[in-house]
């Protein structure tokens, strides 16, 4: 059985840091690209950054270029999402998902992701 744990999100101030963790069970992640996303309340799910199975790069949306790192422990089968110079926007539910497509130079959309983790709650606010 898949399943993926998330954790690291909570209430930061705009300019802060957070990096959440997206612990796999029941796949071996470095087979997989894994996508972040996030959702904002009364708006769509949206992909903030991937590392791609295709070579192992890290793909990300403009709103995140330069903030945010995403990376893979292959050891932990873990995955992780660096978050600074967090902003008011960045305020949401953020999500891990897996999916064997090989991205190449974007991150992808929900419907082409397999399986997902529950989530972790990120709030920016002064």
């Amino acid at each position: 059985q898949v399943q993926f744990v998330e954790s690291g999100g909570d209430l930061v101030q705009p300019g802060g840091s957070l990096r959440l963790s997206c612990a796999a069970s029941g796949l071996t992640v470095a087979l997989y690209a894994i996508g972040w996303f996030r959702q904002a309340p009364g708006k769509e799910r949206e992909g903030v950054a991937c590392v791609s199975n295709y070579d192992g790069s890290a793909l990300y949306d403009d709103s995140v270029k330069g903030r945010f790192t995403a990376t893979m422990d292959k050891s932990k089968n873990t995955a992780y999402l660096q978050m600074n110079n967090l902003k008011l926007e960045d305020t949401g539910v953020y999500y891990c998902a897996v999916t064997v497509i090989p991205f190449r130079s974007r991150v992808g959309q929900p419907h082409e992701y397999d399986y997902w983790g529950q989530g972790s709650q990120v709030t920016v606010s002064s």
